[in-house]
């Protein structure tokens, strides 16, 4: 089994000394497995199971009778309840329940906080901190040879645990698509019609790593922009996409104000475009890698429990930058190049970027395998090294 991230399950207990947690992500990365592991003494409650679900849907005071009993056998107080979102009234006992028994600890798991936020749910006054879980990272990974040997074999396979290490990752990652229509969107009822959504989800995929356009989104899957706009926060609130936003704060040069869109694996979005393998040296290769490296950060970002700010920039005379690290005093521009040679063009956003802004850091991450600092202070890092950089918190 790969160990997933020390940094998160320091951060888990050190939470879980103050307070209760929501502990969400997309299907199969893991959540379940990971929590089982490391707190095999919690009592674990499965609303996935029918016999489970139905017995809490008729009466939710079972969870207090079955606690006590769980306390009295193990004198443990952590109480693990998967997939909250399947019964969200559940929360209103679990709330009763922390407010009764300071002790108690709740980690309350899910793949879609849509339902939740629909039903107006009780999402426990503040008492519960938030964790988002990830595919797997390149610190969970950097042990592994065949990761270190093939990053095109990591951008085509993706991060997901039951993927990644297939042969047949292709197969494997439509299976996830199709699940993920039917249990999260169909069987939960988060749109009218699946037919359409699904068009979308595949138009969706076209727009990775780009600006979002609405109007050309709902032309390819034949839905008004209206509904795409819908369709998109769907893909946020189940957790399989999430926007970039703009920064707009430049003064000298005029900033576009559009949102970026980016799928949470690359193995996911390479199944949605029906790419089977995509090769280094193309354009698509290197979506996928910007895709990649902004995962990751995302998923240190939720681990360390980093308060960043993350944007991007584009002027409109067409200069950018991939992406912006704001800790609220001093910002880190970085642009991301699935190559392995840098050119005077690749430095141009970043050099009219800094024109406005000052910068902390200027970085280019690339695929070659030199550290260098060019004359004019941008910094070039290889993937591996800014990982490391990111990962031991020696960024700023």
């Amino acid at each position: 089994m790969i160990q997933r991230s020390a940094l998160l399950k320091k951060n888990l207990n050190a939470c879980l000394k103050r307070k209760s947690l929501f502990f969400f992500g997309p299907r199969q990365t893991g959540k379940s497995t990971f929590l089982k592991a490391t707190y095999p003494n919690a009592l674990y409650i499965d609303l996935l199971k029918n016999k489970t679900y139905n017995e809490y849907l008729r009466e939710p005071q079972l969870l207090e009778v079955d606690i006590q009993s769980y306390k009295k056998k193990t004198a443990g107080h952590l109480i693990i309840i998967d997939e909250i979102q399947k019964l969200p009234n559940l929360l209103d006992e679990v709330h009763s329940l922390i407010e009764s028994d300071k002790s108690l600890r709740f980690i309350l798991t899910g793949s879609s906080a849509r339902k939740l936020k629909r039903l107006g749910s009780n999402l426990l006054g503040g008492r519960a901190a938030w964790f988002s879980f990830y595919p797997l990272t390149f610190i969970e990974l950097q042990h592994n040879i065949k990761f270190e040997k093939d990053l095109e074999r990591r951008l085509n396979h993706g991060g997901l645990p039951t993927c990644y290490s297939q042969t047949e990752a292709f197969e494997e990652l439509k299976d996830y698509v199709g699940l993920y229509l039917k249990t999260e969107i169909q069987d939960e009822g988060l749109v009218r019609n699946i037919e359409n959504f699904g068009r979308f989800l595949e138009a969706s995929a076209l727009t990775n790593a780009k600006q979002l356009n609405y109007t050309e989104i709902g032309s390819d899957a034949q839905v008004p922009p209206r509904t795409v706009q819908n369709y998109f926060q769907i893909l946020e609130d189940t957790l399989v996409g999430f926007l970039l936003p703009a920064f707009t704060k430049t003064k000298t040069r005029k900033a576009i104000s559009t949102a970026k869109f980016y799928l949470f694996d690359t193995g996911v979005t390479n199944s949605l475009l029906h790419r089977k393998w995509t090769e280094s040296g193309t354009i698509e290769f290197g979506e996928l890698f910007e895709q990649f490296i902004i995962n990751e950060i995302l998923a240190y970002k939720s681990y360390a429990r980093e308060d960043w700010g993350l944007s991007y920039w584009r002027s409109t005379s067409q200069f950018e930058v991939d992406l912006i690290l704001d800790n609220h005093q001093k910002h880190i521009a970085i642009e991301i190049k699935g190559k392995n040679k840098v050119t005077k063009k690749d430095c141009s956003g970043l050099l009219a970027f800094e024109d406005d802004i000052q910068l902390y850091r200027k970085i280019i991450i690339y695929t070659g395998d030199r550290v260098r600092k060019l004359e004019n202070g941008i910094e070039l890092l290889p993937y591996k090294e800014f990982f490391k950089q990111l990962w031991h918190q020696k960024l700023f």
